[in-house]
């Protein structure tokens, strides 16, 4: 069986993010497993708020589409989404919006989420590991027939969980993080 590609989306943008951290170490993982990996940035896909008039006069913006078909061309995503306010944050939200509007010829409004693998993690400085805001995303990606894995990877007081080369410190973090990337693998291998 051939090894699945990978995609890897951060849902936070800010410098020095600790999921940006955990999103590079989760790449580093998929990588050691042999795995075609690829990570972005939400920032080269720029979005407006989601509107349905914006949409009815505009269409659906180039780089909603542009996402929709990276996302397509792999067989399991992970998203890595920070917590603001105990839930998902606006810039991830709004991208999975876009995307779930996005319909290529011959293939049904959302058929990007129901075709593959999406696994979920996230990190913040609190005790929680950003596990609200999981449970968020969890709902909504289900709601968009996504197949969301069982296993997640929640990274709690992630200020302290790095050490010096962006590597996670905790054996059991560690432990962690690849347990969900096997499952992501083994599940996304299935699909294809």
């Amino acid at each position: 069986m051939s090894a699945p590609k990978i995609l890897v989306i951060p849902g936070s943008l800010r410098t020095g993010s600790h999921n940006v951290k955990l999103a590079a170490a989760a790449s580093f993982e998929f990588a050691q497993a042999g795995v075609d990996v690829t990570r972005i940035s939400l920032a080269d896909f720029p979005l407006p708020i989601y509107d349905g008039d914006l949409q009815a006069k505009s269409g659906v913006p180039k780089h909603a589409i542009n996402l929709k078909r990276m996302i397509g061309a792999h067989h399991g995503v992970l998203f890595v989404s920070p917590e603001y306010n105990a839930s998902v944050p606006p810039l991830l939200k709004n991208a999975i919006d876009w995307v779930s509007r996005v319909q290529d010829p011959h293939e049904a409004r959302g058929d990007v989420f129901g075709n593959r693998a999406f696994a979920l993690a996230g990190a913040s400085q609190s005790r929680l590991g950003a596990a609200r805001a999981l449970q968020a995303l969890r709902l909504i990606l289900t709601s968009c027939h996504a197949n969301v894995i069982a296993s997640q990877f929640t990274l709690a007081f992630a200020d302290q969980a790095y050490d010096d080369m962006d590597r996670l410190k905790s054996q059991a973090d560690s432990d962690g993080l690849k347990q969900m990337v096997r499952q992501l693998i083994d599940i996304s291998q299935r699909m294809m």
